[in-house]
């Protein structure tokens, strides 16, 4: 396996959710396709035409190119239906406290708090919560080891 990109699927919101974690990170998208992009192949009739300025695949490189994050707003025309799960997170392990703060302000607005920013006992400034897009995210700052 040479590498593992995520995906999420959106209801119908997906630049918008694209154009806040873009606000966040100051990533740029690498692709961009709308559902009105997709050439006319069999299955495309199924797509409506109101779903057609929806987002096919918008994607991203994060961590230097080395992950790439991929959106898609889903199409209930296409059997695509999207169910917030509780089972993902993306872990952003941070160089510093301050950069720690930054994140979870920044991804802070109408979210879901599971665990507040704060010292824990295994030596790290950590945090759990969901975002308003329903996003799970931890924060985690290591404490520099005494030897």
């Amino acid at each position: 396996m040479s590498k593992v990109n995520i995906c999420f699927n959106f209801p119908w919101n997906t630049l918008e959710v694209f154009e806040f974690y873009k606000s966040v990170f100051w990533w740029e998208f690498t692709w961009l396709s709308k559902f009105s992009d997709v050439p006319d192949i069999a299955g495309n009739e199924k797509i409506k035409e109101s779903e057609k300025n929806g987002v096919m695949h918008i994607s991203f490189p994060i961590l230097w190119g080395d992950i790439i994050l991929m959106w898609s707003d889903s199409l209930e025309s296409l059997w695509h239906k999207t169910i917030i799960w509780n089972h993902i997170y993306i872990s952003l392990n941070v160089d510093t406290k301050e950069e720690a703060d930054t994140y979870f302000q920044a991804l802070s607005p109408g979210w879901e708090i599971e665990v507040p920013l704060e010292d824990t006992f295994w030596w790290a400034y950590y945090a759990s919560f969901k975002d308003k897009y329903g996003i799970g995210w931890m924060i985690n700052y290591d404490y520099p080891k005494n030897t």
